[in-house]
């Protein structure tokens, strides 16, 4: 294992098993394909039910008498909004007021807070949030995440469960036991479907995956996994949000408590606002095959933005991608797409592209 990887899921046999060379993301061995077809598996999540190991997810626990103090310091959210047993998306903001990270935070009562996150400099950003304060901070590995999504997770998970899920409503969470293992279920995930995220220790989440695939849950990689979030209009930090953005530029506007006190990066994320140089948008474009991403984007010969998040829509039959352009162009405006090999158009969309309403995943 290289250096980069210091981190391991505890599936990494099951993801070689199925044929994963173990690609990094966040440091750990990440199942970017299967020996399956990545289409199989997207068809899996829209009409039954697929899992992601999203272990190499951050989890860092904050509690204690301060805990909320310094996550209201650390994020964009007014923690005194997020009950016990729900959950809030929500932004890291630098100084400047870009987008350092994206993150759940879960509020679990008893001034405990889970914190899960990707990429981003967060970790260093809490600790300098928790400064002065009385909070305990504990980064685990060892609590991994496992994701099943589709129309079919609720039924195949409530019948070996002890709570009802049917009753759990979006982004809430509590703690269950699953096949008999102690583990914490949340109605989240990043597929635009009704899902849940299991959080279980490492001893346990491998015979939480093997009974799951008794079940007819199909193993998916993050190949899928971006064909779903990108019809969904779901973000990647480091490839659709970067410090470079503001929230407002990437559409996260609506994770900014403005009333709340003092948070990283507040004063000049609010004097941001209405001085946005791109937006987040999807692209329906005119290609047969996804594009490569990084593609130059155009229109009346002037460049207006970049793309970030390409895939193929085998179910669509689109090629779609998540790109930033110019605020000032509108949806419906056919632009042009340059890159290597490639030169063509392609139409702003309204996104998400697949289920605009949302009814899947809040329903």
């Amino acid at each position: 294992m290289t250096e980069e990887l210091s981190r391991t899921s505890a599936l990494a046999s099951r993801h070689t098993a199925l044929g994963s060379g173990l690609e990094d993301w966040n440091g750990m061995g990440t199942a970017w394909t299967y020996d399956t077809n990545p289409n199989d598996e997207h068809d899996a999540v829209r009409e039954g039910a697929g899992m992601f190991d999203m272990s190499p997810l951050k989890k860092v626990f904050v509690s204690g008498p301060d805990a909320a103090a310094t996550l209201d310091h650390l994020t964009t959210r007014d923690t005194s909004k997020i009950e016990p047993g729900s959950a809030a998306y929500l932004c890291v903001l630098t100084e400047s007021g870009g987008v350092a990270d994206d993150a759940i935070v879960y509020n679990n009562g008893n001034d405990e807070w889970m914190f899960v996150h990707g990429s981003g400099d967060t970790m260093a950003l809490l600790e300098a949030s928790a400064e002065g304060r009385n909070v305990k901070i504990v980064f685990t590995d060892d609590l991994h995440d496992l994701s099943v999504q589709g129309p079919k997770s609720c039924d195949i998970l409530n019948a070996h469960c002890d709570i009802d899920l049917t009753s759990l409503s979006y982004f809430h969470h509590a703690p269950a036991t699953l096949f008999g293992h102690s583990c914490r279920l949340s109605r989240t995930g990043y597929s635009g479907e009704r899902g849940y995220e299991i959080f279980a220790d490492a001893a346990v989440i491998g015979d939480i995956w093997d009974k799951l695939v008794g079940e007819g849950v199909v193993p998916c990689s993050f190949t899928a996994l971006d064909k779903v979030r990108i019809e969904a209009g779901l973000l990647f930090y480091g490839y659709d949000m970067t410090e470079d953005n503001t929230p407002w530029e990437v559409g996260l506007g609506f994770t900014i408590s403005k009333n709340k006190g003092d948070f990283r990066g507040k004063t000049a994320a609010l004097a941001a606002k209405g001085k946005e140089v791109t937006s987040n948008v999807c692209l329906d474009i005119d290609h047969s095959d996804m594009v490569a991403g990084g593609e130059i984007l155009g229109m009346d010969g002037n460049e207006i933005g970049v793309v970030n998040s390409p895939c193929f829509s085998h179910r669509l039959n689109k090629s779609l991608a998540l790109a930033h352009i110019a605020p000032s162009v509108p949806v419906g405006s056919v632009i042009t797409v340059k890159g290597d090999g490639i030169d063509t158009k392609a139409t702003v969309v309204a996104s998400p592209i697949y289920d605009p309403k949302k009814i899947k995943t809040h329903g």
